[in-house]
């Protein structure tokens, strides 16, 4: 067991049927910072929340949470960790007020000022019932509410999608300058990179249930390259060639997104019949979606 960490899977996985999907999760994330979770559908994620907040148990494996196991989980652990999910989901017949008073009964910590903090970002007036609150005021109110528990770990599912652009913007705001990472751990989990570029610190990808990567979002970037080459015919065969996440053909020139290859792959293109290439950098946009595209499609070992 490691005491640094806030969540620690070894071996866990879950099966649902015949269909696998944590594969043998080993996942250890640290203390402090903002982690960014991202995957393809399918690839692990909800599940994984779903046993780390006590809500499934796995098929076999082990998981902890602030050092607790997951299956055994009190009322005060679960104080001690605050989510926020994609439907805001909050009691729509109730007024700002009496929510706002109910979680101060139910958390013996509540911080107004972390509360205050957040909540300015949007025109939440209190005696507004809940079901009146647009939807990213709703997100902005749940995240309020979350971080006034002063929670050790925050994991936010997807906090931002359908939120439009002004939402979203006030949403990261709030979320970067109520000093949340400062105070807590921060688990973000999105499809959108935008995002995740701007807030986490490290980045998890995971596919298929397992592992794929975890390290800073720009050390991750740094590892993919573009590459155009004129080739005059059909190009090396997608099997031969090195680090291949995508290849693609656009106004004769050939296209090459590559994991892990340097200025050897220029050579190696200029082998197969380049007559002249160069390469490029990625987003963080391109490079995981690239990654992913390309894991998705591998076949799942049984």
């Amino acid at each position: 067991m490691n005491n640094d960490a806030v969540i620690e899977t070894v071996q866990l996985s879950k099966r649902y049927g015949n269909t696998l999907a944590l594969d043998h999760l080993d996942l250890c994330i640290a203390r402090g910072a903002i982690h960014a979770i991202v995957g393809a559908n399918g690839a692990g994620k909800s599940t994984l929340f779903r046993i780390l907040l006590g809500f499934l148990p796995p098929t076999s494996g082990s998981a902890r949470i602030l050092g607790r196991d997951c299956r055994a989980l009190t009322p005060q652990d679960r104080g001690r960790i605050g989510f926020v999910n994609e439907e805001h989901t909050l009691p729509s017949w109730m007024r700002v007020s009496a929510v706002i008073a109910m979680q101060r009964r139910h958390y013996p910590r509540w911080n107004q000022q972390a509360f205050d903090g957040v909540i300015g970002h949007y025109q939440v007036r209190t005696e507004q019932k809940v079901s009146q609150l647009s939807r990213g005021e709703r997100a902005g109110f749940n995240l309020a509410l979350a971080l006034a528990q002063s929670p050790e770990l925050l994991v936010l599912d997807e906090p931002t999608l359908g939120l439009d652009v002004v939402a979203k913007r006030a949403f990261l705001e709030s979320l970067l300058y109520g000093n949340a990472s400062d105070t807590c751990t921060v688990i973000y989990c999105s499809h959108q990179m935008d995002e995740v570029e701007r807030v986490a610190e490290n980045l998890i990808i995971l596919e298929r249930g397992q592992l794929k990567n975890m390290s800073a979002p720009d050390e991750f970037c740094a590892r993919v390259s573009h590459w155009i080459a004129d080739i005059p015919f059909q190009g090396p065969l997608p099997a031969s060639v090195p680090g291949l996440l995508q290849v693609q053909r656009i106004d004769g020139l050939h296209h090459y997104l590559v994991l892990d290859q340097d200025e050897d792959f220029g050579e190696f293109l200029r082998a197969s019949g380049a007559r002249s290439t160069r390469s490029m950098p990625v987003s963080l946009d391109r490079a995981v979606n690239g990654f992913l595209a390309k894991n998705h499609a591998a076949p799942l070992a049984a």
